[in-house]
């Protein structure tokens, strides 16, 4: 069996001797040879130039076993071809070329039509890394969800406490809908257009869904979420990683994504129970664990891998994505862990 032949198997709820296994961020910060490319080359010039995505996404396959690559990208470059561009502040944190705050704005967002030439890039990307990875390697799309993106844009970047983006949806729910139905269509052709390119599966990381209050999270994000899958091939896997959404999980397993990414925040065997048998479940080590120590991570890899024992559906990762401080020994313990598991 393949790595992408386990990784769709998985996806499908085939039972399967052990768990496929990727890492959210694992193209990234934590690799020598990820920081040596970007002392050449800025982030922004990586993620817009195919032949360097397609290395930095290779990167982690070259070194790890693992079953799925994703494309090496950002959320925000749906805001950018819409006319909303993003930077990186030397601090720390996103900012905005600009704040969204009138309806004028709004309306002048580009039209989704208009993402597949802006977008071009990732397109480029994807079928270079279809080529590559020759059918052997399961590859991965991605985006943000629509309420994800919508705060970056309403807030001008990074925020603690998102008091825009609330503010907006209570105030003045027309013209919040019309950003997240702006948003919401660009998203659906952007996913389209990966899975022309060739990518196996998307994940949708609704990075800010658990910061709305419950009552409001359909109406504020899961809603266009649902429209989003709606509008992709039947049947065609789409992950949702909705990160500090634990009391929504019933509910996010009825919007057609067939998998659910779990943070590191619940127990993954009870809410493998409690899910259809249908849906598949992602995760959920704790990403600080791979700062530890390698014994440690074959503990806590071991743990999780016997707590999930004689379930189906079950992709290993990580609860959030992996961070730059994470040791190389580590991320190779939970490899051999996951990947040697009887």
């Amino acid at each position: 069996m393949t790595s992408r032949e386990r990784f769709l198997a998985a996806c499908a709820c085939t039972p399967l001797d052990r768990p496929p296994l990727w890492i959210m961020r694992q193209a990234g910060r934590y690799l020598p040879e990820y920081r040596a490319l970007k002392a050449k080359s800025s982030f922004l010039e990586m993620v817009r130039t195919p032949a360097l995505a397609a290395e930095v996404t290779l990167q982690p396959l070259r070194r790890f076993a693992f079953d799925a690559a994703i494309l090496f990208s950002d959320i925000l470059v749906i805001p950018e071809a819409l006319g909303q561009g993003y930077h990186f502040k030397e601090e720390g944190g996103i900012a905005m070329d600009f704040r969204l705050e009138t309806r004028s704005q709004v309306d002048a967002l580009a039209p989704a039509d208009a993402v597949p030439a802006r977008l071009a890039y990732v397109a480029d990307t994807l079928a270079l890394l279809k080529k590559e990875l020759a059918g052997k390697t399961a590859l991965l799309g991605f985006g943000g969800s629509p309420w994800t993106l919508a705060t970056y844009m309403l807030e001008g970047g990074s925020s603690d406490d998102f008091e825009r983006s609330k503010a907006l949806f209570y105030t003045d729910r027309t013209l919040f809908d019309a950003l997240l139905e702006k948003l919401t269509a660009a998203l659906i052709v952007y996913f389209q257009m990966q899975i022309r390119a060739g990518a196996d599966a998307i994940q949708i990381f609704d990075s800010w869904g658990g910061i709305i209050a419950g009552a409001d999270y359909e109406a504020a994000s899961l809603q266009w979420i649902r429209r989003i899958i709606a509008a992709l091939p039947r049947d065609f896997p789409v992950i949702l990683y909705a990160k500090g959404t634990a009391s929504h999980l019933t509910d996010q397993a009825f919007s057609g994504a067939k998998v659910l990414s779990v943070d590191w925040t619940s127990d993954l065997a009870i809410v493998r129970r409690n899910l259809p048998a249908n849906v598949a479940v992602q995760g959920n080590l704790d990403p600080v664990l791979l700062n530890t120590t390698p014994a440690i991570v074959r503990r806590e890899t071991g743990r999780l891998l016997e707590s999930m024992r004689g379930t189906a559906g079950h992709i290993f990762n990580l609860g959030h994505g992996i961070q730059p401080q994470a040791k190389l020994e580590c991320v190779e313990a939970l490899v051999e862990t996951v990947t040697g598991w009887k």
